[in-house]
């Protein structure tokens, strides 16, 4: 369903949409595991199946290399980071580099 470029940025637009919702609702200021928690109730409560701290190999010539727990597995296909910080640095846009590059993962089995 997510596999083409348009049905991505769709999938992207609807987890934006509900970040949204999240931050206006809590406003700033706590951890990101509150937001991380928050987020997964709208993201389910929008028909989406959301897996928290669901590990996926990581992938490299072929080999699994290690693994990868982002914050939020959305439909087996978009992972995302979330960052409660005043502006991103480097390191957070390195992260987000390397999680976008799909091809190196594959989501382990749920438990």
């Amino acid at each position: 369903m997510y596999a083409d470029s348009t049905g991505l940025n769709d999938l992207s637009g609807r987890v934006i949409g509900c970040a949204f919702t999240v931050l206006n609702t809590l406003g700033a200021g706590f951890a990101e595991k509150v937001y991380e928690n928050a987020l997964a109730i709208e993201l389910r409560a929008a028909g989406l199946t959301v897996a928290q701290q669901r590990g996926v190999k990581v992938h490299y010539n072929d080999a699994v290399v290690g693994e990868y727990f982002p914050d939020l597995l959305v439909e087996d296909v978009l992972l995302v980071e979330l960052k409660t910080v005043k502006d991103l640095d480097d390191a957070h846009r390195m992260q987000c580099t390397n999680s976008s590059q799909s091809d190196r993962f594959t989501a382990l089995p749920a438990a």
